[in-house]
């Protein structure tokens, strides 16, 4: 095993992630074995998606941080220390893997969507179709369910197969649910041939757009048709947290919830995205661990 360099560099338990997010992390739910694990690697995945995104750098800005994360990622995975910027990600990361032995190709692929959502944002790139999003989503979203997978010690191909279809679902869900604020960012994840058969532009959803009746209701039929896809995939995959026994069970049941409540909400709304970003919150609680206990 290589030596230990990151016990100068210890990641301070005040750390607080200031981000909405739809599911709980680390939740007390979480195996407390485990908890630290599963945080080194949001806090690793959530500190990229902070390089891709936040503050006012240029793209060629971005994909040179990133360029250093990958860098200090492989130093990680040696054990070796890494940069002061980002040391305390990596040393919570590097005794993660020395504990866990988790993949390094699966965090690899994280940092991979976050430069390619760089490139693509900068691009201007359109998706061509649900296939393409998801081979985006077998790098930003997949390989978090297939890193807990292993931490639970589950790697059946069935299980990790349910695993991807969950973990895609809750990324098309994010980009169904942001549609007002991926678009005026240039981000554009409505897939051209969904646009196509509904005879819409990514224009239509602007907040300047000005549309009939017609093409509005349109724009609620496409969203709604991305969102019934997104939903046929969380239930595809939702017998796998009847199958992990114990909290981690538990947590999985209220993640896949929580993404079916997003969805329940967008419909609640007319699936009208375009216009406001509807989220998850403390008063949904009671809802989802009462679905939670009759999934079986």
């Amino acid at each position: 095993m290589p030596p230990d360099r990151t016990a100068n560099c210890i990641p301070s338990p005040s750390t607080k992630v200031e981000h909405y997010e739809n599911f709980p992390v680390a939740s007390l739910l979480c195996p407390p074995a485990l908890r630290p694990a599963v945080a080194a690697i949001y806090h690793f995945a959530r500190t990229a998606d902070d390089i891709a995104d936040e503050g006012n750098a240029n793209p060629p800005e971005r994909l040179a941080e990133l360029a250093h994360y990958r860098a200090d990622l492989e130093l990680a995975l040696t054990g070796a220390e890494a940069s002061p910027r980002w040391c305390p990600v990596f040393a919570a990361l590097t005794h993660a893997v020395n504990d866990h032995a988790l993949p390094a190709t699966l965090l690899r692929d994280l940092v991979s969507a976050f430069e390619q959502d760089v490139r693509y944002t900068a691009a201007g790139h359109p998706y061509r179709d649900t296939g393409e999003l998801l081979a985006y989503s077998k790098l930003s979203a997949n390989p978090v369910g297939r890193l807990l997978l292993h931490l639970y010690g589950i790697d059946d191909r069935n299980s990790l197969a349910q695993s991807d279809d969950i973990c895609s679902a809750l990324q098309l869900i994010n980009f169904w649910q942001d549609i007002s604020v991926d678009l005026p960012r240039q981000r554009h994840y409505l897939p051209s041939d969904c646009l196509k058969r509904h005879g819409l532009s990514r224009d239509d959803f602007m907040a300047s757009a000005q549309v009939d009746a017609a093409t509005d209701k349109r724009r609620a039929q496409a969203v709604a048709s991305l969102c019934h896809d997104a939903r046929e995939r969380m239930l595809r995959g939702a017998p796998l947290a009847k199958r992990i026994p114990g909290r981690a069970g538990w947590e999985l049941r209220l993640v896949v919830q929580g993404g079916l409540r997003i969805l329940d909400k967008i419909e609640a709304g007319g699936f009208r995205t375009w216009e406001h970003r509807p989220t998850v919150g403390k008063l949904d609680a009671p809802r989802l661990l009462w679905r939670a206990l009759w999934m079986g």
